[in-house]
């Protein structure tokens, strides 16, 4: 029976302090169980934790059932990998190692090895392979390779992953393992990179599938959607909130007050039980008697005191984003048959001052050099960009790859951007939980830490226009909150791409780009889902 169960789990990166401690939970059989928390709590490393990749420090873990973990980045990293080895690292742990030998007794004979020796390599494999279901699995491969990038595996698979979109290397990967024989499927930020119409492909598979799913996720409508439990980290440990997100935020409103309300009662009771004892020995001085009542409270109280007082309600940690922007002429971009062949369809429309626009459509339509473009990046195109008078734009981009993220460290990113002014660089990275990252590189950052950063750079440079490419990615889920938060009183004008429907939803109009055909305008947040299929 699939299952997990975690107990007194505690985890310390290598030489360094506690991740995360205490974390004692238990999921059941066909559970969807949805992990948040803030960003760096530890919710990626608990999944490799769970699958064996890394040692706990304390406690026990186990999974009953075959389990298969996605990670965050599949696809990502080394750009010579191929889509065959991506598919190949999802396989059953049996076939793993007879894949492997196939592929590389193929690249030696491609390579001009002795046919002798790599040609037995190659033999030995394939019939491992084939006898543990190989070639079985390769028909699954192939089916999933058809649906989701329109070729099969023999097109698709010697393809370096490098060519696939997020969207369809994350696509391959979840439709292989929501078929696949898995009991237990660990997915971490499934949906990054998914347009509307495959986040809510993925909400069907996990609600329809008997597989036990845990996903860390930070879009909280697919988290209302398809979630049975919620399990929290934070604090020393962490909590199960049994019902899905849509219910979340109210159960830890009321959890945080509870765990208010027994620490302030435990405080009261100390107090009640040290004035007693005092009392009882001021007595004492005057009758024996009240001697021994005197050293029986002392007992009771140090046993209270010894108890320690229950956890006090977690400290929340949301950025405090202070975007503040400025003034700029009513007219602030105007745009007229702006088009990239065989990539953007002409666009033509004009952004005012203080609207909110969302840029809407499916993966590889062209969004993201379109919002470029409206930055004034170089970009062969067609048609023209026009900024207002006196407009300021300031890019967020999608992958956190400005240029000053690539080698700096965070402290010296944030001095810059205040002009050499120590404190108020400390006091800003402070504000975005970045203070205890601020000697890193910001390349060792985690996508979240990055994403925040990003923000902060936007708004120590004063942008009047803010051009935001899938900004609520990686943030946590109070980060997306004060992110929109910082939106609404941000004096300027916003442009964004989003497949996030939380994020839409405060957005004014949208632009909305298809696969084929014109660039449609539409009014508002449910026009915009229904043109997406959402």
């Amino acid at each position: 029976m699939s299952h997990v169960s975690v107990s007194g789990l505690a985890y310390a990166h290598p030489g360094g302090d506690l991740l995360f401690e205490e974390l004692s939970f238990s999921i059941a059989a066909r559970q969807k169980v949805g992990v948040v928390g803030a960003n760096g709590v530890g919710k990626s490393t608990l999944l490799r934790v769970l699958v064996g990749e890394l040692p706990a420090e304390e406690g026990a873990a186990t999974v009953g059932g075959r389990v298969a973990r996605m990670a965050q980045d599949v696809g990502e990293g080394d750009p010579e990998r191929t889509v065959r080895e991506l598919l190949l690292s999802i396989a059953p742990e049996a076939l793993q190692a007879p894949g492997v030998r196939m592929l590389e007794a193929e690249r030696a004979l491609a390579g001009g090895a002795p046919p002798e020796q790599a040609g037995v390599a190659l033999g030995e494999a394939i019939g491992d392979w084939s006898e543990l279901g190989g070639y079985a699995l390769e028909a699954e491969w192939d089916a999933a390779c058809r649906r989701i990038v329109g070729g099969g595996l023999d097109e698709v698979g010697p393809r370096p992953c490098a060519s696939l979109s997020g969207g369809e290397r994350k696509g391959l990967v979840l439709d292989v393992l929501f078929r696949g024989d898995a009991d237990v499927l660990l997915l971490d930020e499934p949906d990054n990179f998914l347009d509307i119409p495959a986040k809510r492909e993925l909400e069907r598979a996990i609600r329809g599938t008997d597989k036990t799913v845990v996903l860390i996720s930070h879009d909280r409508a697919l988290l209302s959607a398809c979630t049975t439990h919620v399990l929290t980290v934070e604090g020393r440990g962490c909590w199960v909130h049994g019902a899905s997100y849509a219910t979340y935020a109210e159960a830890r409103d009321r959890r945080q007050q509870l765990l208010g309300d027994r620490l302030e009662r435990w405080h009261e009771e100390e107090k009640r039980l040290r004035e007693l004892v005092r009392v009882f020995k001021e007595r004492a001085r005057y009758a024996d008697s009240w001697s021994r009542k005197a050293d029986a409270m002392e007992s009771r109280w140090r046993r209270w005191v010894d108890g320690g007082p229950p956890p006090p309600p977690v400290q929340d940690h949301a950025p405090t984003m202070r975007l503040r922007g400025g003034d700029s002429a009513r007219r602030v971009l105007r745009l007229r048959g702006v088009a990239i062949d065989g990539i953007l369809p002409a666009v033509t429309d004009e952004v005012h001052f203080g609207e909110r626009v969302g840029i809407i459509g499916p993966n590889g339509s062209g969004k993201s050099h379109l919002l470029r473009l409206m930055a004034g990046r170089e970009l062969e195109h067609e048609g023209t960009v026009e900024h207002g008078p006196r407009v300021d734009a300031g890019l967020f981009t999608q992958h956190n790859d400005r240029d000053e993220l690539a080698d700096g460290g965070v402290f010296d990113i944030a001095l810059e951007a205040t002009n050499g002014a120590t404190e108020p660089a400390m006091r800003a990275l402070a504000r975005y939980g970045l203070v205890d990252a601020a000697r890193r590189p910001a390349s060792t950052l985690s996508g979240g830490q990055k994403a925040r950063l990003e923000i902060l750079l936007l708004e120590l440079a004063g942008h009047n226009l803010l051009l935001l490419d899938e900004p609520t990615d990686n943030l946590d889920v109070e980060s997306c909150e004060a992110l929109e938060t910082a939106l609404d009183g941000f004096e300027g004008t916003v442009v964004a791409v989003s497949h996030d429907r939380a994020f839409l939803a405060r957005l004014d109009r949208f632009l909305h780009v298809p696969a084929t055909g014109p660039v449609r305008v539409l009014a508002g947040h449910e026009d915009a889902l229904a043109a997406l299929g959402g």
